[in-house]
């Protein structure tokens, strides 16, 4: 990510909105998050704004940051909400979201996810197999309940991604395939604890090609003319998220206003409300993740090692992905340096860049690794029994603490010796 109107230079100091992000680190410490609030908002309502002339609920993902804090920013908004466990379902509740704009996916439910999402009156449960339609059918039924479901299709459409991001092909686990369309719903017919009332697809994330969204959609509104021929109303048309964000400012997302382009005319004269779910796209270059250097090393090929106090553990994409991370100086340097930077983790894959040019940095002094709200945090782990960090969230020239550093007692809180 460049910089932005949310992150940018002052006085040769990185900034979030008002804050120097070394005032943040220095009442709160390193490794840690920070959030710009103002961001979130804007990408809200540039999606909002792009898709206005539609009947639609956006439901952020949120999956993709689900910090308490992150997800009231986006309650106030009036946003809905994408779930995809039962600890998101109380993550989503907990911050203020309103049941009947919570929708909740999973290709792997519990019965125990699955009847408490009943029991709290979300506004469907979208299934992703038959087996699933039956155990919810069956819960409804203990419970006294009629379910509304949703079913997500798997389209066949395979979007150029990362192989471990693309979901709407018939290689990989989700969804209900299309061609399991009319047997799918002859089910239902026979499940009386359910009322069918939405159809769902999600193809991928980070997709920057058009295309694949409209072929996607064609074939789910084939579907939903499958289910209304057969008796079924349906009420929502759940398009799903993956709208791209930039990561690298020679790799430019596709403005959200091109999907709405290729999306609103076939979507537009729909008896059904749409239903987005962005997650990434709301949040991704919403934070940064400070890190402090420890160490600068040199080998005999004269390779420079960065070693920073945040690793794998804080942020796994770079490791798992091989994705790319800006990485700023947070103090401005006229001169750059080739280097790794690396975490303390006892892994080679540790690191958030090879080979990078970055400010020339001396021990002690702070790195920006940008674009760490999506994904980030909520992919965190406690591998070398490292402390999570701390997170925090800037509104103007206010932060405020929305996430404390975890101590060593609650490493082993929930242990028995």
């Amino acid at each position: 990510m460049p910089t932005d109107s949310f992150f940018h230079y002052q006085n040769g100091s990185l900034y979030c909105e008002g804050v120097p992000v070394s005032e943040v680190s220095k009442q709160y410490g390193s490794p840690v998050f920070v959030t710009s609030k103002a961001s979130i908002l804007s990408q809200y309502h540039a999606f909002e704004e792009a898709f206005q002339s539609l009947n639609h609920l956006t439901c952020y993902s949120v999956k993709a940051n689900y910090n308490l804090e992150v997800i009231k920013v986006l309650v106030d908004a009036g946003c809905g909400f994408d779930v995809n466990s039962g600890g998101e379902l109380f993550r989503a509740l907990k911050a203020g979201a309103e049941p009947s704009k919570i929708i909740m996916a999973g290709v792997g439910k519990t019965a125990e996810e699955i009847e408490y999402a009943l029991s709290t009156g979300i506004m469907m449960i979208k299934a992703e197999s038959q087996s699933e339609l039956i155990l919810i059918n069956e819960i409804a039924k203990k419970n006294n309940l009629v379910a509304p479901v949703g079913i997500r299709v798997n389209p066949n459409v395979l979007a150029e991604t990362h192989p471990y991001i693309t979901t709407g092909d018939s290689e990989e686990k989700f969804g209900i395939d299309e061609t399991l369309a009319e047997e799918t719903f002859s089910l239902i017919k026979r499940l009386e604890n359910l009322n069918l009332i939405g159809l769902d697809m999600h193809i991928g994330s980070q997709i920057f090609d058009t295309l694949p969204y409209y072929e996607a959609t064609l074939k789910l509104l084939g579907v939903k003319n499958i289910a209304e021929s057969m008796g079924f109303e349906i009420e929502h048309i759940d398009i799903g998220g993956g709208f791209p964000v930039t990561y690298n400012a020679e790799k430019p997302a596709t403005p959200i206003a091109e999907f709405a382009k290729k999306l609103v005319p076939i979507l537009s004269n729909l008896n059904a409300k749409v239903i987005f779910e962005p997650g990434r796209y709301m949040v991704a270059n919403a934070s940064v993740l400070l890190t402090k250097v420890l160490y600068r090393k040199q080998n005999y090929k004269d390779k420079i090692f960065l070693i920073v106090d945040s690793a794998m553990t804080e942020l796994l994409r770079p490791s798992l992905y091989k994705s790319h991370h800006d990485v700023l100086a947070v103090a401005k340097k006229d001169n750059e340096i080739l280097a790794d930077i690396v975490g303390p983790v006892c892994e080679s894959g540790d690191f958030f860049a090879r080979a990078r040019k970055v400010g020339d940095v001396q021990e002690g002094e702070l790195l920006a690794v940008m674009s760490s709200g999506a994904y980030g945090s909520v992919m965190g782990s406690n591998y070398n029994a490292r402390l999570k960090p701390a997170e925090v969230l800037v509104s103007g020239d206010a932060h405020k603490l929305i996430r404390k550093r975890e101590s060593y007692e609650q490493l082993i809180q929930n242990e028995m010796l």
